[in-house]
């Protein structure tokens, strides 16, 4: 049976946009499922008392050159967000609405790249109205659906179900119980995924 990887992540997080395209290469090389989770990392953040990156200058630089580093290595396209930090929580909570329909990934894959691949002020209404429409979407329906009182509890409940699990940031993996944090710990989710299931 494929072992499964819980992906917890916050389209704000270059780092879980570098881990989400990382995740694909596991993917391939395992044969393992890997089930996607929004959470809202400032909900996360506030709740565990933890801070920004950024908010050290000299950790926030050597971050940015870090995710430049790990991008080439990968082959994996990546800008920094010049509209960094903006609010996600329309993107995760259409997200959240998309979970368990067949087109979630599509949306998924959408939303990054608008935030780390080809870079746009994604807490602007009329940009997250037309991400929905060039990756196919009916803009109105799933903007309705996203803003519903049940999404938007299901995405708290989500968040604070993390926090429960000792999540501080994003993104976290899960591997059965154990956790990883960060895009810089996927070679040691592969090597979880790999090792036989006991019996």
């Amino acid at each position: 049976m494929a072992r499964r990887i819980e992906f917890l992540f916050d389209f704000v997080s270059p780092a879980s946009y570098l881990a989400h395209c990382r995740l694909k290469g596991v993917v391939a090389r395992t044969g393992a499922i890997v089930d996607h989770v929004p959470v809202f990392l400032g909900g996360i953040m506030q709740a565990t008392g933890n801070r920004p990156p950024g908010s050290v200058a000299a950790k926030g630089a050597w971050m940015r050159r870090d995710f430049d580093r790990f991008a080439a290595r990968d082959g994996v396209p990546f800008a920094i967000n010049p509209h960094f930090p903006l609010n996600t929580l329309p993107l995760l909570r259409l997200a959240t609405a998309l979970q368990g329909d067949r087109r979630f990934l599509h949306f998924v894959d959408f939303a990054f790249d608008a935030m780390w691949r080809f870079p746009r002020n994604m807490a602007e209404p009329d940009e997250v109205r037309t991400l929905l429409i060039n990756a196919g979407f009916d803009a109105g329906a799933e903007l309705t659906r996203a803003d519903s009182a049940e999404v938007k509890a299901q995405l708290k409940a989500a968040t604070d179900a993390a926090v429960a699990r000792g999540v501080f940031g994003a993104p976290t993996m899960f591997v059965g119980d154990e956790m990883w944090f960060g895009q810089d710990r996927i070679d040691w989710v592969e090597h979880a995924v790999s090792r036989p299931t006991p019996a």
